[in-house]
């Protein structure tokens, strides 16, 4: 073993920021207020049975929602709708309203969490577990939904996130 420094946090934020990521915004309803947050801390976690699992600061408005309602939606981002993640993102904008400002969104079928229209995909989930992790919350959601745009809907490209800015995928290389 070396005497090695100990890595900084902002050693950490930018090394990790090297690792590609989906963009999807988590929602929570609790009772007639909506509630979101842009995540990027999402994994699938099991097939049998189907789960996920969805980081959330300690301290964020969403972990306390989550903790009451039991139930989170999760939308995957579509390229084309980008400011909506640093809208979610913003820490100033207003913390549970009947809706998103001007954001269009349905209800989950089986939760009612708001899903975000124009996303690439949606997932729905009750909570399975949780787990302290640091200054986060590590939520397993159970999957009791979920959907893709329709094959009919024209394709649309996923948001990433790569080295602290917003990116889109290549353009598929001519065959």
């Amino acid at each position: 073993m070396t005497d090695a420094a100990e890595p900084t946090a902002d050693e950490f934020r930018a090394t990790l920021g090297l690792f590609a990521t989906g963009v999807a915004v988590m929602t929570a309803r609790a009772g007639d207020l909506a509630h979101g947050m842009t995540a990027n801390a999402i994994s699938s976690v099991s097939l049998d049975p189907l789960l996920v699992l969805v980081c959330v600061e300690r301290e964020a408005v969403m972990r306390k929602v989550v903790e009451e309602v039991g139930a989170f939606a999760i939308s995957v981002l579509a390229a084309d709708p980008e400011p909506l993640s640093p809208w979610f993102a913003d820490p100033a904008r207003p913390n549970g309203t009947a809706q998103f400002d001007g954001v269009a969104s349905h209800p989950a079928p089986v939760t009612g969490a708001p899903l975000l229209d124009g996303a690439v995909a949606w997932v729905e989930c009750t909570v399975d577990a949780s787990h302290d992790a640091g200054d986060h919350v590590i939520f397993i959601g159970r999957v009791r939904s979920l959907r893709r745009a329709a094959p009919r809907d024209p394709p649309r490209d996923p948001l990433v996130y790569f080295a602290s800015r917003y990116r889109r995928l290549a353009a598929d290389p001519a065959p």
